[in-house]
């Protein structure tokens, strides 16, 4: 009977607290898109105004408040009459986590006081990126590449993606389809021209996915060889190096110049500026009271 009585009294007192809840994404959140975040009791006549929303630094370990000062971030929550909102209207990498709803009552439990964290995730993937191997990524790989017969080409296409994406390569015209992300072809002949693509799909959203084509096309024989891509780019990189050339020897020659004419331009020493005797009765003589005969040295 006491057993009882008390389950009781327990269940009367924690039942006299609201519980906290906090609503949010229950699907994927791709970046860009808008979220809105909701705290809220299960009483809605319990008070909302002393609530705020924390999310979980994982730098830091621990929960921060979601405050007005980290607008760039994380935009200010909207108080309502009886719950409070946070709209995250473009989403990115940095806004996915753990949030939470927090009470700023006092005299009660851990538990009491805060919801249930809410944790989602931004699924992202960048622009894809083709490279050519043998060649910095920085130059990257143009729409059209020119080659000659023989030649062997290694492509590779890359995306950054908050998981590894799947690649496939495939070519225009032909049913095959090459699971990699790189492609490479041995011995170019015209048999291999075409316009080859590359597919990166986000492994755990299917409409997250972005491609590439590429136009290859093979030159004859007897074409020169500026003009297949690699010559053209070794032309680039030629006039570049040589008008770097040509600024440093102009540069060279013009401070050359200028210091000669700024030593030449120095004129011979002026005697007078010398120093020398000044006596009493010469014409640089200065007056005085005394009879000394004596050079003012």
């Amino acid at each position: 009977m006491n057993v009882l009585l008390v389950a009781a009294v327990v269940a009367l007192i924690h039942g006299s607290y609201a519980t906290l809840l906090i609503k949010g994404p229950t699907k994927p959140v791709l970046e860009g898109e808008s979220v809105t975040l909701e705290c809220l009791y299960s009483d809605s006549e319990a008070n909302i105004s002393q609530v705020h929303f924390e999310k979980f630094d994982e730098y830091m370990q621990k929960w921060l408040p979601v405050r007005e000062r980290f607008w760039c971030i994380n935009p200010k929550p909207v108080m309502q009459s009886d719950h409070l909102t946070l709209t995250l209207p473009h989403p990115g990498r940095f806004n996915e986590g753990s949030y939470r709803c927090v009470s700023n009552t006092e005299n009660v439990t851990e538990q009491e006081r805060s919801s249930e964290p809410l944790t989602f995730k931004v699924y992202y993937m960048g622009e894809l990126l083709l490279t050519r191997a043998g060649f910095t990524s920085y130059l990257g790989v143009s729409t059209e590449l020119k080659v000659r017969l023989g030649d062997e080409v290694v492509l590779k296409c890359s995306a950054g993606s908050s998981e590894e994406p799947t690649y496939y390569w495939s070519k225009d015209g032909d049913d095959w389809i090459l699971p990699s992300s790189t492609l490479t072809l041995r011995k170019m002949t015209a048999a291999d021209e075409g316009q080859y693509t590359c597919v990166a799909e986000h492994p755990s959203v299917e409409t997250l996915s972005k491609k590439r084509t590429i136009g290859i096309t093979v030159l004859p024989e007897d074409a020169r060889w500026y003009e297949s891509s690699d010559g053209q780019l070794i032309l680039m990189i030629s006039a570049a190096a040589v008008a770097l050339l040509v600024f440093l020897l102009s540069m060279s020659v013009f401070l050359c110049r200028r210091a000669k004419q700024a030593k030449t331009s120095k004129g011979p020493i002026d005697d007078r500026s010398q120093k020398k005797p000044i006596y009493k009765t010469s014409v640089e003589s200065l007056p005085s009271t005394c009879a000394d005969k004596q050079p003012l040295v």
